[in-house]
């Protein structure tokens, strides 16, 4: 059991449509395609720095002085999201030191991580096949910036869970489920 087939059961539990799952977590970035009931049929996960995941945001959020909690709400006021091109996370803080330097808003910045996240998982979901129904878990989900972000850059809706920060345990809940209850026949089965 993975965190891959974790989240994939999951989602496809409370979203039955889904055929793709991305999961932004602090440390990487996961694209799934799924079959119907969750069944994960390929994934492909960022192969780059923090700069494609939720640990970039939670740094630049420090340098910018704002709670981390802020960052989803703040993004939505942006009036011209500042392009956050590095593929490193290195190199993007310096870019945004370079918008907090030119009198950027905070807003226009987080609004341009935002969207380079999105453009990094728009690339990992076309990677595995983008399909019609994509379902949007892990921390970074909770950011209502980044869900509009993402959706604008797709073109589409994307299904979020009151909780998408718990997704992959709902996920191992029910693969451990689905076992035991195996398990229970076979052995209901063998007693026989």
């Amino acid at each position: 059991m993975t965190e891959i087939t974790s989240a994939a059961r999951a989602a496809a539990f409370l979203f039955p449509g889904t055929r793709a799952v991305l999961d932004i977590g602090a440390q990487s970035t996961r694209a799934i395609k799924v079959a119907e009931g969750g069944r994960v049929k390929e994934f492909k996960t960022n192969d780059k720095c923090a700069a494609g995941a939720g640990a970039f945001v939670e740094r630049a959020a420090r340098y910018l002085e704002i709670g981390l909690e802020e960052v989803g709400e703040l993004s939505l006021r942006a009036q011209a999201p500042q392009t956050i091109s590095s593929v490193c996370a290195v190199l993007a803080e310096s870019e945004i030191i370079n918008h907090v330097s030119a009198g950027q808003p905070v807003e226009n910045i987080v609004g341009g991580i935002h969207e380079s996240l999105a453009s990094r998982a728009l690339t990992l979901l076309r990677r595995v096949g983008l399909e019609r129904e994509v379902t949007f878990v892990g921390g970074v989900a909770r950011q209502q910036g980044m869900v509009e972000a993402l959706e604008k850059t797709l073109g589409m809706p994307v299904n979020v869970s009151g909780e998408p920060e718990f997704v992959g345990a709902l996920g191992a809940a029910l693969l451990a489920l689905q076992r035991l209850q195996k398990r229970s026949a076979n052995g209901a089965a063998a007693g026989n």
